[in-house]
Formats: C-alpha cells, structure tokens, sequence
C-alpha cells in the first residue's frame, strides 16, 4: 500500500507567527486554523501543522524540515529572504553564510524560522 504524509507538526512559541513566517516564505495563503493548529497547505495537500500548546517554550528542539522545490519556486523563496533581511546559508551546520549550495546539480540553501527550526530550500535530490 503506498503511503503518503498528510501533516506533520512543528512545535512552536507561537503557533500563527510560526506558521505566517514559513507561508510568507513559499508564497502561501495565510495559515488556516486547524483545531489547535496554524496549518499551511503544501504540495498534495499535506499540511504542516504549527503547535504552540504541546510542550513548554523553553523546551522546543529544533527540527529540520526539508522542501523540495522548482527552480521558480526557489528564485521567490530565495528573494523573500534576501527581502526580509534574513541570513541564509549553504549548509546545515550554518558555516557558510549568505551562500547558496550546488548539491546533486542544483541549488539549496538553510534558513531558520523564528523558533530555530533549520528549513531547507533545494531543487534537485539525489536520487
């Protein structure tokens, strides 16, 4: 049987500044609400999920989330962030500031949202 993500959850300080941040960021309509959750709708449907009530604010772990996109979709993405003034790298580790990566013949680059999550922006994987 095939599966497919529907949602994944993201903890965050506050759930709508989160999750406005990452829809200004792709270029999405603003977050709707989903029960206790600021959703954004990504490719298929799938929804990430942005929580500000699981556990304390002090105790959110930073998550990597990664997003595959078009070579169009990456140009507004990336623009948005230089506009917004936000450091951006080419690495996970945050070592090489203000570059873009050529991983698997492509471009990628990391950003963190306002609660430290690492979003990762490429458009080629490796397979």
């Amino acid at each position: 049987m095939p599966v497919r993500l529907d949602h994944t959850v993201v903890n965050s300080s506050d759930r709508f500044v989160a999750a406005r941040f990452f829809a200004e960021l792709i270029g999405a309509p603003e977050p709707a609400v989903n029960g206790p959750f600021a959703a954004v709708v990504v490719e298929n449907g799938v929804t990430i999920d942005y929580a500000d009530h699981f556990i304390p604010r002090d105790q959110i772990q930073m998550q990597h989330l990664a997003y595959h996109v078009s070579d169009e979709e990456f140009d507004a993405i990336h623009a948005r962030v230089v506009e917004k003034g936000l450091e951006y790298w080419a690495d996970p580790y945050h070592k090489r500031s203000g570059e873009l990566n050529a991983m698997h013949g492509g471009r990628g680059f990391y950003v963190n949202d306002p609660d430290g999550h690492n979003l990762e922006f490429f458009t080629r994987t490796a397979a």
